[in-house]
This record gives C-alpha cells, sequence and structure tokens, in this order.
C-alpha cells in the first residue's frame, strides 16, 4: 500500500519454498499477503494443475534486495507498488507482458495506470488492485459529518482519539491535500505546509502505528480515527463491527495501487503469465479483492458480476466513479526530495 506494512497483518503464507530449478508444474512468486489467501490460490492451481509457491514481503526494497540474491529462476512472478514498477524494470527484472492478452480493456480507466506499467512502449505489468489511504473511523464515537473535512479530522474535537497510520507517503498524502497541493506536484517548497500539518495531526494522536496495531486501536477503542487508514484497514472488521468504516472527505485522499509482473529470469513464463492473466480477470480479482488478509477494489470492473451485494457495501462499490474522481496518487517523489520527506516525517515523530 513502500507500502505496505500491511504484510504485516499476519496472513501465513502458503509454502516459502524457493530454489533454482523447480518443475515445469510449479511457480514461484513474490507476493503481498492478500495474495496468500487459500482461495484465492486454490481455484487456479486445480484449473493449472499447478503448485504455487508464494513468499510474503513487506516493502518494494526488500523484495529488490532478495531477487538480488536470488539465482536466475528462483522466481516467476513479482507484486509490487505501482508506483515502484518503474524501479523494477530498470533493474532488469521484468519480462516484456503481451499487451493484447491482459483484460485493461475491462478495467476502471483510471487505473490501467499506462505510465506506471508501460515502459517505452512495452508493457511490463499490470495494475491488479487499489484503493485509498483515507480516514477509517468508528461512526458510533464520531460525528461522520466531522469525518468529510480532513482539518475537522485532527482538531482538538478529537485530541488523543487518533492513531496516525505508519507511512510517510500517503499520510503526507494527505497532509498535502488538505493543504490544496496535488500529490504530484510535492517539491521541496510544498514540504513547510506539509510538515506544519504533520505537526498538527502528530500533537493530536495517541500514537503513530502499523496496520496491525493501528487495526487493533480502532477495533478495541483505543482511538475512534485512523488518519491515512482506508477499506484496506477496516473492511474484514465490518462483519463483526459495522461501525468501522471509511470516508473521503471533501477534499479527496491518496490512492494506491498494486501491480503484477512476470519475472526476466522465469524458467516458466507461459504459467507465470496464465497466473497473471488469472489474478487479472474478473474471478480471480473478486477473490483478490476480498482476500482475508486485507480488502481492496479490483482493478478489474467485471469483478463486481462476483461480488456479493454485501461485498460490494463495503467496497463502496457503486461510489467508485466519485472517489476515481477526488483521489490522487501517492507521491511518487525523486530521490533527493524522497530522503527530504523521510527526514520531515522522523522529525515529526518525534516531536
Amino acid at each position: 500500500m513502500s507500502r505496505m506494512t500491511i504484510a504485516l497483518m499476519g496472513t501465513t503464507m502458503l509454502n516459502l519454498t524457493a530454489g533454482a530449478a523447480f518443475a515445469e508444474g510449479e511457480i514461484n512468486a513474490l507476493v503481498w499477503c492478500d495474495h496468500t489467501d487459500p482461495g484465492l490460490i486454490e481455484p487456479f492451481e486445480e484449473a493449472f494443475g499447478v503448485k504455487v509457491n508464494l513468499r510474503e514481503y513487506e516493502g518494494t526494497g526488500a523484495a529488490l534486495a532478495l531477487l538480488e540474491q536470488s539465482r536466475p529462476g528462483d522466481w516467476d512472478v513479482l507484486v509490487i507498488d505501482g508506483i515502484d514498477v518503474f524501479r523494477a524494470v530498470d533493474a532488469g527484472l521484468l519480462a516484456p507482458l503481451p499487451a493484447g492478452e491482459l483484460p485493461t480493456g475491462d478495467f476502471f480507466p483510471e487505473v490501467v495506470m499506462a505510465e506506471n506499467n508501460i515502459v517505452d512502449g512495452v508493457t511490463y505489468a499490470v495494475t491488479e488492485k487499489f484503493g485509498y489511504n483515507t480516514i477509517s473511523y468508528n461512526a458510533d464515537k464520531v460525528d461522520p459529518a466531522d469525518m468529510q473535512d480532513l482539518a475537522s479530522v485532527w482538531s482538538e474535537k478529537y485530541d488523543g482519539r487518533i492513531s496516525i497510520y505508519d507511512y510517510y507517503l500517503p499520510v503526507m498524502g494527505l497532509a498535502a491535500i488538505a493543504n490544496g497541493i496535488e500529490t504530484a506536484g510535492i517539491d521541496g517548497e510544498s514540504l513547510e505546509a506539509i510538515g506544519g500539518t504533520l505537526g498538527e495531526m502528530r500533537a493530536r494522536a495517541a500514537s503513530v502505528a502499523g496496520v496491525v496495531a493501528a487495526q487493533t486501536a480502532l477495533a478495541t477503542g483505543e482511538v475512534d480515527i485512523v488518519v491515512g487508514g482506508g477499506e484496506w484497514l477496516t473492511a474484514v472488521l465490518a462483519e463483526e463491527q459495522p461501525e468501522l468504516t471509511w470516508t473521503i472527505p471533501e477534499q479527496g485522499a491518496v490512492r494506491w495501487a498494486q501491480s503484477i509482473g512476470v519475472l526476466e529470469g522465469s524458467e516458466n513464463k507461459d504459467m507465470a503469465l496464465e497466473f497473471v492473466k488469472y489474478i487479472t480477470g474478473p474471478e480471480g480479482q473478486a477473490r483478490l479483492a476480498t482476500s482475508s488478509c486485507f480488502w481492496g477494489m479490483p482493478a478489474n470492473a467485471r469483478a463486481g458480476d462476483y461480488l456479493s451485494d454485501d461485498q460490494k457495501a463495503v467496497l463502496r462499490w457503486d461510489q467508485q466513479q466519485d472517489y476515481l474522481a477526488r483521489t490522487q496518487l501517492y507521491p511518487a517523489p525523486d530521490t533527493d526530495l524522497d530522503i527530504e520527506m523521510q527526514d520531515l516525517w522522523l522529525d515529526t515523530l518525534q516531536q
């Protein structure tokens, strides 16, 4: 969600095995935890008579380091933050994909993200899932009307009742949006205003927490609001605690997206491609969207044919056109600016 300490949510991997020369009937994928749900993987294994070996990782840097340490052929498929696809392409890690075999024509147009997944006219990855870093809250404990205005969320009224998601890019993106700064336009001059807003948030917050801690704090009533949360934080709790919900404020929010591709070193590219096609097809998309680890919106709009009315309600299916129009992608700063942003984030946490 780079992203997503969501991998910390504790879903057990199906198989951690990796080695150089796997049988033709196996593929090996580096994934986020939402891909480790047997309900997602087993239908593909049964349909193709193949074993999918999965290794869950946290952060793009960790995945790239693992790939650098692996032998050619160890891995076949990579799931990666959409804003980081270029890093894998630049490193020569991703194989070209046959664009004509991918169902992008059925995608929500805003999440095709050709500028991220296509380099010099060659498709290297495809969006598989997206969602929002926004405001999660307990509707029984706060005024939902206040959640429609970012300044109200971290106002004195909710002093000590807030947790901030501990990932600098989405939260700084929200701070930028609160100041009328587009996430794509964040630069060194923007950081003073963003830093001031981060300071306001931190002064009101009871904690700055990772996924599990923030989710637990909201579920137990330790806090009533999570800044940076979203459907991925509360959807899995909706059945037991329907009062835990999320919204997109009037100013907007930050949109995350994850992509999937085939690794250049794969020795089973045909089966790896079939896996990508399954994950991005409507049935695979519905299963991925409602994974037991975390929920999110499927990139493929036809997945709606395979989601229940209750699942669509939790995902706000009918509001996606409005949400997509009012949200902006993760900030994707250059190296120097990224260092400045991380320094500002760390300084804020120490306040």
